[in-house]
């Protein structure tokens, strides 16, 4: 009998065993796959309309990857880079490189001690320039921001009676809000243009409107952007010259990147744009990289094609731009490229081991 008993303590204890390292097994397999869970993520969101579907399918994938991850702050450049870098957020999708460099608050390699480039989006394929309405290019000759010295040009152009061209510009803490102030000044401009800095997406309605009534627009604008699907460049509008290649601050060492050839509906080819093509770039707080190899091989491995992220900004300017609109394009970007999310997800968990 004792050897019974013995016999069957033994075999319940193998079989328990067996049972818990099951368990075990299990749980670490399933941890493997959502190393996030658990952990925190504050994302940030930059306050253009564009890229607020950057932010929500990087979210998405630190959800699937389990991270806890919460609303994001809607942040100015310049706040941004100094609340990453002081780590009150952990990252953001909307970084525009070179052109944010001079929004740092200091050169970039003190910066990256603390924050920095992790992943890019989309490899220099964001365009950023002036454009005009054809037929106005075509009626006035216009060729570069020069052209609009011209009176003729300027009472076209004028829409508020004040002299100047009306241009549709960036509201301030914007990027190219500096750049454009800084080609006012520099070509001698500024007793001829008048930058429009009020809401960019309300600017931009109204431009639309005018175009739409016959009116000559004058407007700046980036790829990718709504403005483009709208405004076709060759069709509606035409990229126009600065008069020289001046760089500005951030600009300087780009000058060859600020001079581009083939871009469709360009006045002139090659044409001078004033603005080098941007990587659109991940920027993040680098404790929380070391602290989440999930999270730092996610944002490296990712990328969204520009046309889809055009497509996209179509749709919220058509009317679709609630918060449940833009987590219903990512939940249809992720079910059009299943297998590359996946993959995604599962490089990006084994970068946790």
């Amino acid at each position: 009998m004792i050897g019974k008993n013995v016999t069957k303590t033994l075999l319940w204890s193998i079989t328990a065993a067996l049972v818990l390292g099951l368990v075990i097994t299990g749980t670490a397999m399933a941890m493997s796959h959502m190393p996030g869970k658990g952990k925190t993520v504050q994302p940030a969101r930059a306050t253009w309309t564009s890229g607020f579907f950057l932010e929500a399918i990087y979210s998405r994938a630190l959800e699937d990857l389990g991270y806890d991850v919460k609303d994001p702050k809607k942040l100015s450049n310049p706040i941004f880079y100094q609340s990453v870098y002081q780590g009150d957020v952990d990252f953001w999708a909307n970084g525009w490189f070179p052109i944010h460099y001079a929004q740092l608050g200091m050169p970039y390699d003190e910066y990256k001690k603390k924050a920095r480039i992790c992943g890019t989006v989309v490899k220099g394929g964001a365009l950023q320039g002036y454009l005009v309405s054809k037929k106005d290019v075509e009626k006035f000759g216009i060729k570069s921001l020069d052209d609009f010295k011209r009176d003729d040009v300027k009472k076209a152009f004028d829409a508020n009676g004040d002299g100047k061209a009306d241009l549709v510009a960036c509201p301030p803490g914007w990027g190219c809000e500096k750049v454009i102030t800084h080609h006012l000044k520099v070509y001698g401009l500024e007793d001829d243009i008048n930058p429009i800095k009020a809401s960019y997406s309300a600017s931009m309605a109204d431009a639309v409107a005018r175009y739409q009534n016959g009116q000559p627009i004058f407007f700046y604008t980036w790829t990718p952007n709504w403005t483009v699907n709208k405004l076709k460049p060759g069709k509606d509008v035409l990229w126009i010259n600065v008069p020289k290649t001046i760089p500005s601050e951030a600009q300087k060492g780009y000058e060859d990147a600020m001079e581009h050839s083939g871009v469709p509906g360009a006045v002139t080819d090659p044409i001078k744009m004033g603005f080098p093509g941007n990587d659109i770039d991940i920027v993040a707080n680098d404790k929380f990289l070391e602290e989440n190899p999930a999270a730092a091989k996610i944002f490296e491995i990712m990328s969204i094609p520009f046309a889809d992220i055009s497509a996209q900004n179509a749709k919220m300017y058509e009317g679709e731009n609630t918060e449940a609109d833009i987590e219903r394009h990512v939940d249809e970007w992720i079910a059009a490229h299943k297998d590359t999310w996946e993959g995604w997800l599962k490089e990006a968990a084994a970068a946790a081991h």
